[in-house]
Order: structure tokens, then C-alpha cells, then sequence
């Protein structure tokens, strides 16, 4: 017999009387005695609002802008419909719409001119490049706004690794000693957290000496504490111009997306170093992962939803496949049930509309 809440479910079957053909269609034959009905609280929309468990709101959201030079200029990267490389004064203006749409922060990225690449990444300790202009524009402008930093040496180096490459292979300590002043180059131009990218062994404790000795102890660290070597960069990679100079790949320092156990050990040494914020990147395929890591940890805890999710749900929605709207607003949604403190997006100023809009 079955057993449903602890009672027969023929037990829970009200008898009915004979009714007539009109009756017996505008009702059911049977009526099931619930005491319990979930459907209740989703009946309506005021109802589902009522009983989130999870909330999405424009304070969630930071808006990753590449950058290229020149000036009054928009360049659509091909691989990420939607989304272009940006002259700094076009990068202002996108910071003074993120003001107006509340998105709290900022991350830069920069397309360096090929002739400006070289074996060391030299470009990045540059204190007039492309970032640090931007940085210092941008916080003209809009003084409130967060500009977070990427730091790694990929989008500088003539062969597309985020480290210094000797005989084949990416070294580690002198890699730090760079990222170290890179970092520093960033803080100086205006950057109010710091976003070590590139999986080096111990550059997150380097950094945050540096920069207490430099007296910017009020600069933030944002690690990519747990980033894996996943196909889900490519687009990334097309806008940063990378994709065209990387020889190999980067399983020798990003992690292995087989593992798990490791991710918490890769976090732990990034909190004991000095990190604020921890990331996990890719999102959306490692969400057990920020589960796990908040869990963890209860530190605050972000996500990026890289370059290849948000290329196939846009490749989708033009498609006709799915409806965009919908998957964007449920894809962030997700990174938040997961435990996710903010969200790196290239949806972020749609969604920002989007919410402002129905709020």
C-alpha cells in the first residue's frame, strides 16, 4: 500500500457522490485531503516574491569592461555578442552608467597592443598603460565606484601565459616578484581591489606585504582562489587578444577540473595569506565547488561567469533556442543559491536595467 506523509493514500481520498455529467466535469471525482500544500506559496507573483530564499539585486554584480586605446572607439568582440573593447573615455562613460544603474564595482582588462608584448609581460609594470589610465579616468570621474584589477602577466606577454616562461616552462618565484610590482603600479594609479589571476604559489601573501609596506593597507585582495584550466575562457582570451599569442596551455599552474578536495586547500593558503574576497572561476560548471568554498570558509566568496557561459547563452538566445532574458536572469540567480557574495558578469549592466526596472 502506499505511504504518502505517513498515512495510506486512500485514506486521504474523500468520497464524493454521483454527480451529474455538467458537475462531474466542472469537478474532480476525488479530492485529495492535503494538509501540506507547497503550491500555495507559488500561486502568485507577490507570493514567490514573499518567500525567496535567495535575492538578486544590482549590489551583486561586477561589471568585467575590456579595454583597447584610441579614443571615442568601440571595438564588438566577435566571440561575446553584446560586448566591446573600450577607449578609455568609452570606459568612463560605462563606469558613469554603472553609477546610475548602482553596480558597486568595476574589473579591467586590457587588449595591449601587440607591439607593446614582449617575452616578460613588461607592459604591465607600465604606470602610464592601458589600465592604469583607465583607472585613474575612471575614479575622476566616478569617485565611488569600485575599479577592481586584474593581476597576471597574460595579456602582456608575447606568449599568452599568466607567469614568465623559461625553457618551456612557467616559473613561479620570479613570476611573484613581478605580479608583486604590478600589483603596486595598479594601487598607485587608483585600484581599490587587487585580483591576482594567475595561480602562482604564494603571490597572494607577496602582494598584500607589498602593499601594507607601501602604505596602501586599504587596498583590497580579491584571489582567484580556485581557477581551473577550462575550455570556457576562449572568448576571454579572443578580447584580451591572448588567444592568438598562447603556445600550450595552463594546466602546469591553473587547477585540475577533476578536482575538488584541492580547491579548499588552494583557498585556505590564499585566506592565510591576506586574501578579503576569494573567487571561483569558471561559475556556472563549478558551483559545487563555491558551495563547498562557502561553506568552508563563510568568507566572501565570488564568482565569475567567464567569456564561454555567457558566449553560449547569447549564441542561444540569437538562436531562438531559449529565451535569454530568462536564462541570464536564472544563471545569476544560481551563483547566488550557491552562496556567492557577487557575481562577475558581462551581463551585469542588462541585468542592472532589468532590475531597475522591476523594481
Amino acid at each position: 500500500m502506499a505511504i504518502k506523509y505517513g498515512r495510506p493514500i486512500e485514506a486521504r481520498l474523500a468520497p464524493v457522490e454521483a454527480k451529474t455529467e455538467p458537475e462531474a466535469r466542472a469537478k474532480p471525482a476525488t479530492r485529495l485531503d492535503l494538509t501540506t500544500r507547497p503550491r500555495r506559496n507559488r500561486k502568485a507573483h507577490w507570493a514567490r516574491r514573499l518567500v525567496a530564499e535567495n535575492v538578486l539585486t544590482t549590489a551583486d554584480l561586477i561589471w568585467p569592461l575590456f579595454l583597447v586605446d584610441g579614443t571615442s572607439t568601440r571595438v564588438p568582440v566577435d566571440s561575446m555578442p553584446g560586448v566591446e573593447r573600450l577607449s578609455v573615455d568609452e570606459a568612463v562613460r560605462d563606469a558613469e552608467r554603472a553609477a546610475k544603474l548602482a553596480i558597486p564595482c568595476l574589473a579591467l582588462f586590457p587588449y595591449t597592443n601587440p607591439k607593446l608584448r614582449d617575452e616578460d609581460g613588461g607592459e604591465a609594470l607600465n604606470p602610464d598603460n592601458l589600465v592604469c589610465r583607465a583607472i585613474r579616468a575612471i575614479k575622476q570621474a566616478v569617485p565611488d565606484i569600485g575599479v577592481l584589477c586584474d593581476v597576471a602577466l597574460d595579456p602582456y606577454t608575447s606568449h599568452g601565459h599568466d607567469g614568465l616562461l623559461r625553457n618551456g616552462a612557467i616559473i613561479n618565484d620570479e613570476t611573484v616578484e613581478v605580479l608583486v610590482k604590478q600589483a603596486l603600479v595598479e594601487a598607485e594609479a587608483g585600484c581599490d581591489i587587487i585580483a591576482p589571476s594567475d595561480m602562482m604559489d604564494g603571490r597572494v601573501g607577496a602582494i598584500r606585504a607589498a602593499l601594507d609596506q607601501a602604505d596602501f593597507t586599504d587596498v583590497s585582495i580579491m584571489a582567484y582562489a580556485a581557477k581551473y584550466a577550462s575550455a570556457f575562457y576562449g572568448p576571454f582570451r579572443d578580447a584580451v587578444g591572448s588567444s592568438a599569442t598562447l603556445t600550450g596551455d595552463k594546466r602546469t599552474y591553473q587547477m585540475d577540473p577533476a578536482n575538488s578536495d584541492e580547491a579548499l586547500r588552494e583557498v585556505e593558503l590564499d585566506i592565510l595569506e591576506g586574501a578579503d574576497m576569494v573567487m571561483v572561476k569558471p561559475g556556472m560548471p563549478y558551483l559545487d565547488i563555491l558551495r563547498r568554498v562557502k561553506d568552508a570558509f563563510g568568507v566572501p566568496t565570488f564568482a565569475y561567469q567567464v567569456s564561454g557561459e555567457y558566449a553560449m547563452i547569447m549564441a542561444a538566445a540569437q538562436n531562438g533556442w531559449l529565451d535569454g532574458e530568462k536564462a541570464m536572469m536564472e544563471s545569476l540567480i544560481a551563483f547566488k543559491r550557491a552562496g556567492a557574495a557577487g557575481v562577475l558578469s558581462y551581463f551585469a549592466p542588462r541585468v542592472a536595467e532589468k532590475l531597475k526596472k522591476n523594481s
